[in-house]
């Protein structure tokens, strides 16, 4: 199955060959071809960049921590916008750079660890039921258990009686 891409192959060419080609200005092209300015900018460092193959929809990619310190140290050092560094480095979107940058802020090399994805293979039970344990509660565990149980029955009481008590006195303002 194919990941759905929001602006094909050709669009994202013939945007870029509009400006590189016939000179038109961004401005142009995105509200003429109802896009960001932003966007075009971007297909246009990727084209520059890499060619034609730059425009081309990419898969979802994992990066090692080398490389994420990488991309961070180059920042620092060059300067570079989150758009420069996206081009340079060949990372599709500056969302990605920006997400690096919170997590080594955060919590530094782990941060940059990658994530495990997905559903835990196996769901763990422990939150839902107490494990019953083999030796007998000893007598104060059970009258602390007694009285637990004792309290629950009184307050349902108490809510029952509450909601009769409600109940008649809404029959008596009706007739």
């Amino acid at each position: 199955m194919e990941r759905k891409v929001k602006y094909d192959y050709a669009f994202k060419f013939e945007c870029v060959k509009l400006v590189l080609e016939k000179h038109y200005s961004c401005s142009y092209v995105s509200t003429e071809k109802g896009i960001e300015r932003s966007n075009l900018r971007k297909w246009i460092g990727f084209y520059k960049e890499y060619g034609a193959v730059g425009l081309l929809p990419r898969k979802n990619q994992s990066y090692s921590v080398n490389f994420k310190l990488k991309v961070l140290k180059a920042i620092d050092k060059d300067l570079l916008s989150l758009r420069n560094t996206s081009i340079r480095f060949n990372i599709p979107d500056t969302g990605i750079i920006v997400k690096w940058k919170k997590d080594f802020a955060n919590f530094g090399l782990l941060g940059l660890q990658p994530k495990i994805k997905g559903r835990p293979k196996s769901m763990n039970n422990n939150k839902r039921k107490k494990r019953k344990s083999d030796k007998p509660l000893t007598r104060e565990e059970e009258l602390l258990l007694e009285n637990e149980a004792l309290r629950c029955e009184n307050e349902l009481l108490k809510k029952l009686q509450a909601l009769i008590q409600a109940e008649t006195q809404a029959k008596k303002r009706k007739p």
